[in-house]
């Protein structure tokens, strides 16, 4: 593959691609958009996955990643909205769709160092690992803010693939200092607020490119929790636009 190739916007490398065999069954996962508006442009952050990571190394991308199975065994005392529940729900159980919105405030804890929540509420007891050190805090996850903005299923011929729930938060969930981003488990670099406009120039996968985009529209017009998102998805090797 040439320079001007592997420079281009959304580019895959060779060892992102699927060599034979049947497509991989995608893994649950969640992404978390954190949206800053205390200055004249909205901001959101970002950070760079390393070079050595085996899916879109190199790319700047927001915080998220796997359901783990703890995410399944805690119920915060704030809920997901009745609409954004529901439109979760399209393909998995009640349970499971809470977990989604769990993984994506516990993986941009653990890729961030941020805790997103509120220490008014007697904190959840669980035996989780992955939840332990988040509750340590004083803090509980509060999911009734949350947005659901975007899907999107890894396309078939990739040897990862996930099955990625893109919600939207405000700033003001963060306990602690805003501007000043604690130390998280490393998988994402240069982490940093970055306006919507600034977003743009950075080297970005195509659903992310989408997603930012989806952003941008929800910030310019007014929404509400049932107000759906794009869904991208594959079908007979196409690729399918619909709506969650």
């Amino acid at each position: 593959m040439s320079t001007k190739e592997q420079h281009k916007p959304g580019y895959i490398t060779a060892a992102e691609m699927r060599s034979k065999g049947r497509a991989v069954k995608p893994k649950d996962a969640a992404t978390l958009i954190i949206v800053r508006r205390d200055s004249k442009k909205p901001q959101i952050l970002m950070g760079k996955r390393a070079a050595g990571h085996k899916f879109m190394p190199n790319k700047f991308v927001f915080p998220g990643g796997k359901v783990d199975p703890g995410d399944s065994r805690i119920r915060p005392p704030h809920d997901l909205h009745p609409a954004v529940l529901s439109r979760l729900m399209k393909g998995c159980s009640e349970p499971r769709a809470r977990a989604l919105a769990l993984a994506a405030i516990r993986e941009t804890f653990e890729e961030t160092g941020l805790v997103l929540g509120e220490p008014v509420t007697p904190t959840i007891k669980t035996r989780s690992p992955h939840w332990g050190a988040f509750l340590q805090h004083g803090i509980n996850p509060r999911l009734d803010t949350l947005q659901l903005i975007a899907r999107a299923i890894t396309p078939p011929y990739r040897n990862r693939r996930f099955d990625a729930r893109f919600f939207m938060g405000e700033a003001d969930l963060i306990q602690g200092d805003v501007h000043a981003l604690p130390e998280g488990s490393g998988e994402l670099l240069e982490l940093h607020w970055v306006s919507l406009m600034d977003a743009h120039k950075l080297e970005l996968p195509n659903i992310t490119r989408m997603v930012l985009g989806e952003v941008e529209r929800r910030l310019m017009e007014l929404h509400s929790p049932d107000d759906q998102g794009p869904f991208v998805h594959f079908r007979n090797g196409k690729s399918i636009i619909d709506k969650i």
